[in-house]
């Protein structure tokens, strides 16, 4: 907000996300809201848990399903997702951070979204315990710079490809 973004938040778990690689799955498969929400958005903050190291299944599904714009244009031809900009967040209490906002990433920017410079923020918790970020009494300081650093960023870069779009090819 302090950038002059607006937000709205969606919980893809919350929904019935069918398995796929298509726009509309059909059979109540509630992604193409999702998909419509990110569409008409700049900016992607895209937010998943550590499971056994690994992002979740469903941040791996929402992955799965943005597949479906890789071969998506706009009128000049460009990635409809090209203009976008895509963040991530990732908590958890064991390892693998690095590697999955790496993973993450590298999916994010093959459908056409932009990543900012230190486009990616996260928090380890001691490992095996209890203690979830949201249950921490203040955001640890180094995370909260970090995330501070990503929104900065992050709407630097949406306004920047707002007002110049990537050429068409």
């Amino acid at each position: 907000a302090s950038q002059g973004v607006s937000s709205s938040q969606v919980r893809v778990v919350d929904l019935d996300v069918r398995p796929g690689v298509e726009a509309d799955m059909g059979d109540r498969d509630q992604w193409p809201r999702v998909r419509e929400q990110i569409l008409v958005s700049d900016i992607l903050v895209f937010a998943t848990p550590t499971w056994v190291g690994h992002l979740s299944s469903v941040a791996q599904r929402v992955i799965e399903r943005l597949d479906a714009e890789i071969s998506q244009t706009d009128d000049e031809g460009r990635a409809i997702l090209a203009g976008k900009v895509a963040v991530v967040v990732v908590t958890g209490n064991e390892d693998g951070a690095h590697a999955i906002i790496a993973d993450v990433f590298q999916a994010l920017n093959d459908v056409g979204f932009t990543i900012p410079s230190q486009g990616g923020v996260y928090w380890n918790g001691e490992a095996m315990h209890a203690t979830d970020f949201k249950d921490l009494e203040e955001t640890p300081a180094k995370v909260a710079m970090t995330a501070k650093t990503l929104a900065v960023n992050a709407a630097h870069l949406a306004r920047a490809l707002r007002d110049a779009p990537y050429p068409a090819p």
